[in-house]
């Protein structure tokens, strides 16, 4: 009795190892993760926040300029009214090149943004709305640099609002 159950045993787990052996698995293809697609609107979304977040503090600091620039170039005009015989001052003069070093580092900034922008492939659609402030920026410091500066002050007020409109082209 012993060797039948024994035999019975031996056959029942044969059986079950060819059986486990012939049995067909079936993979299945799963599609591709939706976090792929995510994870690169995601990262197109931060590229984007982070160029809109550029504009707007070029936008910040141009309008905290041109707010300030205007006490600055009526102070600078009336000392240079008030100088007589062809007499300039020093502190008059180290004024007036501050001023001009400021145009000039708005344009610095400016073609620095452009360059993000055109280089940027998530932002170059927004080159378009850009393209010219950097120019403007230029025109205004040359505006400076011959001591026009509510002109160029002037100017700077055009950059800023093609600043802001890049913002408004934005998503």
């Amino acid at each position: 009795m012993k060797k039948i159950i024994v035999g019975i045993c031996i056959v029942i787990s044969l059986s079950t190892a060819v059986m486990a052996q012939t049995r067909s698995r079936q993979t299945t293809k799963r599609p591709a993760t939706p976090k792929t697609t995510t994870s690169t609107a995601d990262a197109t979304a931060a590229v984007r926040t982070e160029g809109a977040t550029k504009v707007a503090t070029q936008i910040k600091n141009l309008s905290t300029f041109l707010y300030l620039v205007g006490g600055v170039v009526r102070g600078i005009e009336a000392i240079d009214a008030a100088e007589k015989d062809g007499q300039t001052s020093p502190t008059n003069e180290k004024n007036k090149a501050q001023l001009r070093a400021s145009f000039s580092d708005f344009r610095v900034g400016l073609d620095a943004l452009e360059v993000h922008f055109r280089s940027t492939p998530e932002l170059q659609p927004y080159y378009t709305k850009l393209v010219g402030s950097a120019s403007g920026a230029a025109t205004a410091e040359q505006q400076a640099a011959s001591g026009q500066f509510n002109q160029a002050g002037k100017t700077l007020l055009g950059v800023v609002g093609r600043l802001a409109d890049v913002l408004v082209a934005m998503p």
